[in-house]
């Protein structure tokens, strides 16, 4: 029990900030490009406080990081709200509001990695250990997310993405899949086929962020 509350204690930020800033970016982009639903809500904000999802971002992440034994994690933030009509270009610009969520994951991702750096490189002292598991867990759960959103199936970023590049003819097909969206991804979660898909892509990301910072 120590082990997993000390688990819980290192996870915290990083999964919160992971989830939380993950959402804003999608509002930061969509007031750029025309977008101003998200402001209105007061949702274009840095303050993790302003994203939490009771459930999705704490009671969720905890309880699977309790039946796992701290060897999975998912959890997820308030979706911020945006109105794709009112973007000025919405098919065009779709793909960068999309896009900017997984952006700013790899962007903690590398940020998490300099620290974690820095931690295992600098003089040993009371908080080396604490804050490169806490940096580790960064790396990941930010990889993590960037890999998940970016796979091509609506409403994930990455299913956007691909609304955004295909023809009119074939985007508008393929955006009617966002009402099972969901649960094909739960399908995906519970027989196997998500990690299977998933684990190279996490894998492939986390060796290039090891080549970046020679660890």
């Amino acid at each position: 029990m120590d082990s997993l509350i000390q688990t819980i204690a290192i996870s915290a930020l990083p999964v919160i900030f992971a989830i939380t800033l993950h959402e804003a970016a999608h509002g930061y982009a969509a007031r750029h490009f025309g977008d101003p639903t998200a402001f209105l809500a007061g949702r274009i904000t840095l303050n993790p406080l302003r994203h939490i999802d009771p459930v999705g971002t704490i009671l969720i992440p905890a309880m699977i990081l309790l039946f796992s034994g701290g060897s999975f994690l998912f959890g997820y933030a308030k979706p911020v709200p945006v109105d794709f009509g009112r973007l000025r270009h919405p098919k065009r610009d779709m793909l960068w509001v999309a896009a900017a969520g997984p952006a700013v994951n790899l962007l903690m991702a590398l940020g998490w990695a300099a620290l974690l750096k820095f931690a295992v490189t600098a003089p040993e002292n009371l908080y080396s250990l604490p804050l490169a598991e806490m940096s580790r867990v960064g790396v990941m759960i930010n990889c993590a997310l960037m890999v998940l959103n970016l796979l091509p199936l609506p409403p994930l970023d990455g299913g956007r993405i691909a609304v955004s590049l295909l023809p009119y003819s074939l985007a508008w097909k393929f955006a009617q899949l966002e009402r099972w969206g969901f649960p094909i991804l739960l399908v995906l979660l519970f027989t196997g086929i998500l990690d299977a898909i998933m684990n190279p892509l996490l894998g492939m990301a986390m060796r290039i962020i090891r080549v970046i910072f020679s660890f």
